[in-house]
């Protein structure tokens, strides 16, 4: 019996793909239905950690759905009810910012203004450079937002890169299970 539908977004950290896409199976395997979605940049994008249609095959093997990459693929998030919980997995500086601000240019971005118009979860797992720096404000905003969530987070190194925080993808299924039920017991408005 499935337990809930996560949508798992993933953008542009792909550095992180490698720590994201091991807890879209483990979702799957604990009962979750898994809903892939990808940022344009992650779905078309070949880098130095891996082609983009190889991470797309991945996504799609693990979770038996298509990705979907567009902003007309995800707006029907919110109104159909395709979600219990967005996961943003790796969410990064970019999309918090436009998160933050309301900015709906990404495939990403539609999922959670989507899904954030029905009132639903949105759990994000930071992996940013300026978490520290810039990105900072956008954080602080969106803790205080309704209804949006963190993985915990940490620096990966603090001499390198002093500015940045990556989430603890290990944490992921437990911050699934606590925001699904935060959810629950939220008062209802209507």
């Amino acid at each position: 019996m499935t337990k809930a539908t996560i949508g798992f977004a993933m953008c542009g950290s792909f550095c992180t793909f490698s720590k994201a896409l091991p807890q879209m199976k483990n979702l799957v395997d604990s009962g979750y239905k898994v809903l892939p979605i990808m940022s344009q940049n992650a779905y078309s994008t070949d880098t130095r950690f891996g082609k983009a249609e190889e991470m797309v095959k991945k996504a799609e093997e693990i979770t038996g759905e298509e990705v979907l990459h567009t902003v007309t693929q995800t707006e029907p998030i919110g109104p159909k009810k395709m979600c219990d919980l967005l996961l943003i997995a790796p969410c990064t500086g970019n999309t918090l910012a436009k998160l933050s601000l309301g900015v709906t240019d990404t495939s990403v971005t539609m999922a959670a203004k989507s899904h954030l118009r029905i009132m639903r979860p949105v759990l994000l797992c930071i992996a940013t450079n300026d978490a520290l720096g810039a990105s900072a404000q956008n954080i602080g905003k969106l803790l205080n937002t309704k209804n949006i969530f963190f993985v915990p987070m940490k620096q990966d190194d603090y001499v390198k890169k002093p500015n940045s925080l990556v989430a603890d993808f290990d944490k992921i299924p437990q911050c699934v299970e606590y925001a699904l039920r935060k959810e629950q017991i939220q008062p209802v408005f209507g």
